[in-house]
């Protein structure tokens, strides 16, 4: 979220209309439709391979942090072009710098927005398995892992595994994984929506 959130300040903020610019937010925008399956194949060849990560926690968590990362920008470029300019210019009036004017002025009102962000984001990183099979996420795991250079699975795939076998205890594991895995996106979910509302209220008053 801060590489987002800071990316998303340069080039709303700070890139202006130049055709460096421009040419990162069409590569962003279009990121953000690609398929997970090739980030998967770009974890594969960039953290697994390149970085010498192996197959690891540390490369399965960069992959999923290049996944949602487009998402952020995104939503974090929508919400600083929503507070109204007027706010810039007062703050400018009254002697603050360009990131004085953002931290003090422009972040707090635009806070809503980026956590709506946040939560889409999160909600999409949290049941993604394909780029995680990609890189080699096991699919079934007798041991817990013990560092971030510890091979990993991801709940999603443990639960279909549990489901494609037979045995009626599997099938337990899985509806009790499966209520871990809601759980755990609700809770998330309602801390950034407690966290968006209580800076919406602190804009307001």
């Amino acid at each position: 979220m801060p590489i987002g959130v800071a990316a998303a300040i340069y080039l709303e903020e700070y890139g202006g209309r130049s055709m460096g610019a421009r040419i990162i937010e069409l590569n962003i925008t279009n990121l953000a439709a690609v398929p997970s399956i090739i980030y998967g194949l770009l974890g594969l060849w960039l953290f697994v391979r390149m970085m010498s990560m192996g197959r690891s926690v540390l490369a399965g968590a960069s992959t999923l942090a290049l996944l949602v990362l487009p998402v952020i920008i995104l939503s974090t470029r929508e919400a600083l072009r929503a507070v109204p300019k007027t706010l810039r210019e007062g703050s400018y009036a009254l002697g603050a710098t360009k990131w004085q004017t953002i931290w003090h002025q422009v972040l707090p009102v635009a806070a809503p927005g980026i956590l709506t962000g946040l939560i889409l984001a999160l909600s999409r990183a949290i049941g993604e398995t394909a780029p995680l099979i990609t890189i080699g996420a096991v699919t079934f795991v007798t041991f817990a892992p013990d560092s971030i250079w510890s091979p990993f699975t991801v709940l999603p795939i443990q639960i279909f595994n549990w489901v494609s076998r037979p045995q009626v205890e599997f099938h337990a594991n899985a509806a009790a994984g499966i209520l871990v895995l809601v759980g755990l996106l609700l809770s998330m979910n309602a801390a950034a929506i407690w966290l968006r509302d209580r800076y919406q209220k602190r804009g307001l008053s």
